[in-house]
């Protein structure tokens, strides 16, 4: 008897589902880290003229968890989206209740100070404020999170209503513009103005550098979007794409 594997649809719901969870946990867990884009490219601070290009290490894998709600809103629908997306705050939450239990045990004797030649004074403190990120940073993030993710599907669901299987670049730069607009100020003003007491400007020239890099890369990674409909379209097969992607509008 041959073995019976997997349907070819579930397959890809399990791969998409794997990539969009692993990119969100881990934007999640970085997110805490504040850099200049000028020093990491190397390039003058300020050579603008418009002040310091700063944003949150989180933001760098926001663009590809955009992509991929977008390609199993193509093939899913809102309810696969929306299914990911609780599924997804569930796990993140799940990670900051381990990592806060794992900073309430007791050290090791010897752990504090094992890096101290390397810098590090206390591996216990450093682990601590490094990974111990306060509850309205936690907040910040899923209410961001969740609120992002509902108005991609819906305006992403809108868009495809009227326009079909035609212009997916901008179904999916659509969705994005307005979504991530919301997303980008609701984490940054509950996790460092309310939360950390950030200054207002501050906070705002954060969000708006944060949401113009996501804006732009997913601009420019729109041909990804129509690599990937290729690659899952080939996978698929077409009946079997056409299908799904029918049922997708309904769901």
């Amino acid at each position: 008897m041959k073995p019976k594997f997997f349907p070819k649809e579930s397959i890809l719901f399990v791969c998409l589902a794997g990539i969009f969870i692993t990119n969100a946990l881990l934007a999640e867990f970085i997110g805490v880290k504040i850099f200049s884009v000028e020093k990491s490219l190397g390039i003058p601070s300020n050579f603008l003229g418009i002040g310091s290009f700063d944003m949150t290490a989180g933001v760098l894998l926001w663009p590809f968890v955009f992509i991929l709600t977008d390609i199993i809103n193509e093939y899913f629908g809102k309810r696969g989206v929306f299914f990911l997306s609780c599924l997804t705050a569930i796990l993140i939450s799940y990670g900051f209740l381990a990592i806060g239990l794992s900073i309430k045990t007791t050290p090791a004797s010897w752990w504090p100070s094992i890096n101290q030649t390397k810098g590090i004074e206390n591996m216990q403190t450093a682990y601590k404020v490094i990974f111990g990120q306060s509850n309205w940073i936690i907040v910040g993030s899923l209410v961001a999170f969740l609120v992002g993710q509902v108005l991609d599907i819906l305006i992403f669901q809108s868009i495809k209503k009227r326009t079909g299987e035609k212009y997916v670049w901008f179904r999916a730069t659509g969705s994005t513009l307005i979504s991530q607009l919301i997303d980008s100020f609701i984490v940054l003003f509950l996790a460092f103005y309310v939360g950390a007491g950030w200054s207002f400007d501050l906070v705002l020239s954060i969000a708006w550098i944060n949401y113009i890099y996501k804006l732009v890369l997913a601009i420019l990674l729109t041909p990804l979007l129509y690599i990937a409909h290729g690659i899952i379209d080939n996978f698929l097969g077409k009946e079997l794409s056409k299908k799904i992607k029918e049922e997708a509008i309904l769901a």
